[in-house]
């Protein structure tokens, strides 16, 4: 496979939220995520959190009132998706917190992969899904089969980064 810009992973994403405080609530507190530091030099309000391999930067909006109000959960707009262990528990969890949201499956032969869609304080759309379920096979090349994150590996890089903080 050719990497013509020598990438190696993906590194953040960028939200531009109506309140940071409210988004950080929900990352940290809804989807686990943890606060790192941030460069000083930043002229603008906002946060960054860490986990799972990635990192999520949240921005204040210099127009909070005139951001896009969005609230129909639609699983083929641009959305973030995470990989879960129980879809259950997921499930349970946001019936507890009274979260809209709506469930997907995905089939492909004799396999399955379930999804939930939600949203976060400001309309960026979540995924959660067992999208492990379905095997990576490049389109060229055969029918080798890729796995971009194991359990285990983001598992203990998890546990790793969490005993630093």
């Amino acid at each position: 496979m050719e990497n013509p810009l020598h990438l190696k992973s993906l590194n953040h994403i960028s939200i531009v939220c109506r309140s940071v405080e409210k988004s950080l609530d929900f990352y940290q507190n809804i989807l686990g995520f943890f606060p790192i530091r941030r460069p000083g030099s930043f002229n603008f309000d906002g946060a960054w959190l860490f986990n799972y391999g990635i990192g999520i930067h949240l921005l204040q909006s210099e127009d909070p009132e005139n951001m896009a109000k969005i609230n129909i959960i639609n699983p083929k707009d641009n959305h973030i998706s995470f990989q879960c262990e129980s879809m259950a528990m997921v499930e349970n969890r946001l019936k507890e917190m009274e979260t809209k949201y709506i469930k997907c499956r995905v089939e492909e032969g004799n396999i399955y992969v379930d999804q939930i869609f939600f949203h976060d304080p400001d309309g960026t759309m979540i995924e959660i899904c067992n999208c492990d379920n379905l095997p990576v096979i490049p389109l060229s090349g055969g029918e080798t089969v890729l796995r971009p994150c194991s359990t285990l590996h983001c598992t203990m890089q998890q546990n790793k980064i969490q005993q630093m903080v």
